[in-house]
C-alpha cells in the first residue's frame, strides 16, 4: 500500500507512537496516507481508537515483529 509519509515509532512506548502519529498527520492532507511502524503492542488498541476518535481512516493493519499501520487521513 503506498504512503505519503512513513513515521517510526519503533522500540517507543506509549505515548510517543501516538504522539509521533499525530505530529506527522498534521503535516498531510485529508484523504491522504500515513503509515506508522511500532514496536509497542499497546499501539494496536491506541492507534486504532485514536484514528476513529480523529476521523480517520484505518485502512490496514500488519503484525510480525513490528506492527504496521495505514491510516488515511479524515
Amino acid at each position: 500500500m503506498n504512503s505519503e509519509k512513513v513515521v517510526d515509532a519503533k522500540g517507543l512506548a506509549c505515548p510517543m507512537p501516538i504522539v509521533k502519529t499525530k505530529k506527522a498527520m498534521d503535516e498531510l492532507e485529508s484523504g491522504q496516507i500515513l503509515e506508522i511502524h511500532t514496536t509497542d503492542k499497546g499501539s494496536k488498541n491506541d492507534l486504532t481508537a485514536w484514528a476513529k476518535s480523529g476521523g480517520h481512516e484505518l485502512l490496514k493493519t500488519e503484525e510480525d515483529n513490528v506492527f504496521k499501520f495505514w491510516i488515511k487521513k479524515g
